[in-house]
């Protein structure tokens, strides 16, 4: 399985679209074989489910989405895990032992404005 998690400084990040970075992981019977910490390719409406469909994304993790990209992540048939939080090694370690659970969006419409990278398109998610 290959997770994109939202990452702002260690952390889970609240808004998977404005984190300025995500970590990539690769885990393969409940080992983890490949970290990987990318810069956020930008955020405009639909890309990100697009881009993590194409680099074989299987479940993206954050604290929240909005419902547009709930919508994008499932036509593409990626798994959406939500209301996460917590230091990135913990999430991991969670993923090893079965043990990341999905809660409550933290986000809400206009919430992620003014938090990390700005929306391209001007859209509002």
């Amino acid at each position: 399985m290959k997770y994109a998690i939202s990452t702002d400084s260690g952390s889970v990040s609240e808004h998977f679209g404005r984190c300025p970075q995500f970590t990539i992981v690769e885990i393969d019977n409940n080992k983890l074989v490949k970290k990987e910490v990318i810069d956020n390719p930008g955020h405009r409406t639909g890309f990100l489910p697009k881009y993590f469909s194409e680099i074989g994304v299987d479940s993206v993790i954050a604290g929240g989405a909005g419902w547009r990209a709930q919508n994008f992540f499932q036509e593409y048939g990626i798994n959406l895990v939500l209301g996460v939080s917590g230091k990135i090694d913990e999430v991991i370690d969670k993923l090893l032992k079965n043990e990341l659970k999905s809660g409550q969006s933290y986000c809400s419409p206009g919430r992620g404005k003014g938090y990390g990278i700005n929306k391209e398109d001007g859209h509002s998610h």
